[in-house]
């Protein structure tokens, strides 16, 4: 026969199991969500731990951009990216992968990286485009001049010239040119949903893509 205190460490334990059980359950199904992309064959080549993101962290549809912020169209293209993203709150998130072809695009990426080291790599990456024509004038390019527009946005420049010689950055190139050719990616932007290709290149028809994933993710 059970005393008083047995019977209140026995329901006690109990709880505890079962607020256990239910939290790991929830978790699990949390995860399931999230990798309802990653989970498939071959992902990381589109999307890698360190890859910068955008949006909403539990959307299912993951658009994935091969850029290189030299790139005139990648500029053009990044605010009707950022509008498309708005059109689908919460169910799209944007990935940035480097594709640097141009000359100097690696300067700015290392900028970029060492931007997001003081959290403002999607001000800096904006920065960047708008002054793009400046310093990335494929006629007389001048990569100097990034380190005269960075501090508009309060970056710490000492900072960011430190970080910009970390080791990791030079390897987050390397692995992101690794799998744009493991992808045969050519050109920038390229776009990736959810590892689907648009049938054709421009706005409408990534935006129909976007659509079909979210009906097969999301049912609407």
């Amino acid at each position: 026969m059970l005393n008083k205190t047995q019977k209140i460490i026995i329901a006690t334990a109990v709880v505890l199991i079962g607020a256990f059980i239910g939290g790991t359950i929830a978790y699990k199904s949390e995860q399931t969500k999230q990798a309802s992309f990653i989970a498939t064959e071959n992902s990381e080549r589109f999307v890698r731990d360190y890859s910068p993101r955008y949006g909403a962290k539990d959307a299912k549809v993951f658009l994935v951009e091969f850029l290189d912020p030299e790139c005139e169209s990648c500029r053009a293209f990044y605010p009707r990216i950022k509008n498309l993203l708005a059109e689908f709150p919460g169910k799209v998130q944007l990935v940035i992968r480097y594709a640097p072809f141009h000359g100097n695009s690696k300067i700015a990426i290392a900028a970029l990286e060492a931007a997001r080291a003081q959290g403002k790599y999607w001000e800096a990456l904006e920065l960047l485009f708008h002054y793009q024509p400046q310093w990335g004038s494929h006629h007389n390019p001048k990569p100097e001049l990034i380190f005269e527009y960075l501090p508009k946005i309060g970056l710490d420049m000492g900072k960011l010239n430190l970080d910009m010689k970390d080791p990791q950055i030079q390897k987050i190139i390397e692995q992101d040119s690794e799998d744009l050719r493991a992808l045969n990616v050519r050109g920038t932007p390229s776009f990736y949903v959810n590892g689907r290709t648009p049938e054709k290149f421009g706005m409408e028809p990534l935006r129909e893509l976007i659509k079909e994933e979210i009906k097969k993710h999301y049912g609407n």
